[in-house]
Order: C-alpha cells, then structure tokens, then sequence
C-alpha cells in the first residue's frame, strides 16, 4: 500500500486527502494549524501540528518511507521551495506542489517537485472550452495537447454511423463512447452513462461522444472556429518569436 503525506492542508491538499482517505488511511498529515488537523485526523493515519520550517521536526514526523507528498503550504514561496526541497531529501520519489506563482513553477522543480500545480490555470484550461463551445459538456486535458472532450454530437454526424462519418481522417477525433439521447430521455439514472460505441449505431439528436484528440481539432470538432484575425495575430507572434532567437543566435556567434 502506497504511503501519502500531506504537508500543508490548503484547499487543494484537503481536496486530495478527502478523495485519497475515500480508498486508504496510510496518510501523514502535518499543518500548523490545529484547527486543519483536527478536521483530517480522524481520516489519517498520523497527524501533527507543528512549524513547517522546522528541519529537526521534519525529520522526526518523515523517519518511514513516503511514496508520495502533496504540498500545499499557503505561506510565502520560500517556505514552499525548503519544504520541497526537504522532501527531497529525505527522499521522496513523487512530490506534487501547489503554486499560485508561475515565476516559482522552475525552482520549485528544481529543488525537487515532480509536478506543479497552479490550480487557478488549470481550472481555467478545463473550463474556458466550455464557455467557448455550447457543444462542449465536459473538457479535460490528458497530456501535452491531447484532450477528452464530452460533445453533443453536431448536425453534420446525424443519421451516420462512426464509419460513415470518417471522424478520424476528416476531423483527426476518435470518438471512445456514446450517451445516447433516448436512454437520458427516458431514465435520469442514465443521463450521466456512458455506452461502449456499437459501430452499427446511428448518431442521434442529443447525443453525447466523449471524443478524444488534439485540442484544436476537439475545438474545430464541437464548432470552436479561430477568427482570422487571430490566426493572423498568432502568425505575427510566431514570426516575431523565431525573429529574436534568429537574432540571438547571430549574436552568440559573433561572440
């Protein structure tokens, strides 16, 4: 069984903790606030109040082994970074850190944290599709700009089925799942049931696909079109971008 530590009980910590503490009690919890403390004991294995900084206390509540720490130390960025690297340490294979500050994203890696976590950023890239797309019901991120996306099957893909669509070579999405529009018609226990796709079935109204792919082609796919003048604008950038390091590069050899 996997060994949690949490060190600092922010909201997003106390979010993880309630989840983790669902599926186990091997979780260290440390804060110095008594108040938190006492909020997650009962849901801990260990739980202790103490001074964060303090190095000597540090070693004594992490003698045993950590597989994973989450910190989330609401206190300036140079007591994220000792904690951290503290972790570090004493050896910690997997320290995920929570960060208001993007300027604190590469020290913080630097000394140790194997994810960072800006929560305010995150929470905006799943919900700035939802607000561009009516289509869009659900948007997560997985890895680099590969996205699941929940859409409402657009009018272009009624009556087809997934073979008559051609969705991987016409719009570069594969589509995973279907919630069909009659089930969640007829049974509210069903409205949030995904069906394994039948690639006999015909795309109705009101249907949901989890769809997967690039973001851009998922943007394209639920009808999030770019405008040309901003097409335009990210082309200047760009030429503007390669420009400077052009010149820098230039530079670099005239030295």
């Amino acid at each position: 069984m996997r060994q949690f530590a949490f060190v600092g009980l922010g909201s997003f910590a106390m979010s993880m903790l309630e989840r983790i503490a669902e599926i186990t009690d091997q979780i260290i919890a440390v804060d110095d606030d008594q108040a938190r403390i006492e909020h997650v004991k009962e849901m801990v294995s260990t739980a202790y109040t103490m001074n964060l900084l303090d190095g000597e206390a540090f070693e004594r509540v992490f003698h045993d082994p950590v597989d994973v720490a989450i910190v989330d130390v609401e206190s300036n960025g140079a007591a994220v970074l000792l904690v951290t690297f503290r972790l570090k340490k004493l050896g910690v294979p997997e320290i995920i850190v929570k960060s208001n500050s993007e300027e604190y994203e590469e020290l913080l890696r630097l000394v140790g944290a194997t994810r960072v976590v800006n929560s305010d950023r995150e929470a905006a890239t799943r919900i700035t599709p939802l607000v561009l797309s009516s289509s869009l019901t659900n948007f997560m991120p997985i890895s680099g700009d590969l996205v699941l996306a929940e859409v409402i099957a657009p009018d272009f893909v009624l009556g087809k089925t997934v073979i008559e669509t051609d969705l991987r070579r016409k719009h570069h999405v594969n589509v995973v799942a279907v919630k069909h529009s009659l089930q969640r018609n007829v049974n509210e226990e069903a409205e949030g049931v995904f069906n394994d796709l039948d690639i006999a079935y015909r795309f109705q109204a009101g249907d949901v696909l989890l769809v997967t792919g690039k973001e851009s082609d998922v943007f394209v796919f639920s009808g999030v079109q770019k405008t040309a003048e901003h097409e335009k604008k990210k082309v200047n950038f760009s030429v503007l971008l390669k420009s400077m390091f052009s010149r820098k590069k230039q530079d670099d050899t005239k030295k």
